[in-house]
């Protein structure tokens, strides 16, 4: 398999540690591409037409894209690890997208200063982004925080990701205020070796 990544992208960062957790990392291929939305770069385009990363070409059909299609694949062929049967499995999808959406926020924040010209820039909708990670945290830190400190799973995997993305691209914003059951579980998953490993770098 081949791994289209970029080091930098939080959403790749979750298939990293994923493999390393699975301990699959050697089955995959990594490409590193680069782009934005508005300058397509070297973005594998052919493998997923949105011109997204990460995506994942696979020798038994077409491309997978997203990460969240991509994480839910490789574990299915590490055995189902780390997406549990029963009801838990909802709860970890729904915090797998809580993590996915603050992301999602967090990118656009960055796009709008990176790529949009400064006389366009609205500041309020940047606002209104960082809106939907504080709520987001919020509700990670009164009524998620069993859930964090239970059995490994690809919510928890998410969240992590998720939180040290803010402090990579926002760390002005102090998220860490007011939350400190979620900052000291975020401070004990970051020490896990397929954390460690995946750190990005600027």
């Amino acid at each position: 398999m081949r791994l289209y990544y970029s080091p930098t992208s939080p959403y790749v960062r979750k298939v990293m540690v994923l493999l390393h957790e699975t301990g699959m990392l050697d089955q995959v291929e990594l490409i590193s591409v680069g782009g934005t939305p508005v300058d397509t770069g070297t973005l594998p385009l052919a493998l997923n037409p949105l011109g997204k990363i990460p995506a994942l070409e696979r020798a038994d059909g077409p491309a997978l894209y997203d990460s969240r299609v991509i994480c839910r694949y490789l574990d299915s062929l590490a055995g189902n690890r780390l997406y549990p049967a029963g009801n838990r499995l909802w709860d970890t999808l729904t915090l797998e997208a809580t993590a996915d959406g603050m992301l999602d926020a967090a990118v656009l924040m960055v796009y709008e200063t990176r790529v949009r010209p400064e006389e366009k820039r609205f500041e309020p909708w940047v606002e209104g982004q960082w809106g939907k990670i504080d709520r987001a945290l919020d509700a990670l830190e009164s009524r998620w925080i069993a859930h964090l400190t239970g059995p490994l799973d690809m919510g928890q995997v998410a969240v992590a990701c998720a939180l040290d993305y803010l402090d990579f691209r926002h760390a002005g914003r102090a998220w860490r205020s007011a939350r400190p059951d979620l900052a000291a579980w975020h401070a004990r998953f970051a020490d896990r070796l397929s954390m460690a490993a995946t750190v990005p770098v600027a």
